[in-house]
């Protein structure tokens, strides 16, 4: 089962390995909303809605220990100026 939301442009489990040399499995949500507060257009209820279907997934699935949002690369250059 693959992560899905309207919100997300993308999703796929990644595999990270913390500063004690453990495994684990992570998914990566990619989104176009603003995830900061300090960004302009945030919108937090999208960002807590994202956030708790990823939450969901990770509940039923069993596929990854966490989640992280993102946004997409080719955003980053436009926030930054």
């Amino acid at each position: 089962m693959a992560f899905s939301h309207p919100l997300a442009r993308g999703a796929k489990i990644w595999a990270e390995k913390t500063l004690d040399g453990e495994d684990h499995q992570v998914l990566v949500v990619v989104t176009t909303i603003a995830l900061g507060p300090g960004v302009k257009g945030f919108k937090k209820r999208l960002v807590e809605k994202l956030s708790r279907a990823a939450q969901e997934y990770l509940a039923a699935s069993a596929e990854a220990t966490g989640f992280v949002l993102i946004n997409r690369m080719r955003d980053w250059d436009a926030k930054s100026s």
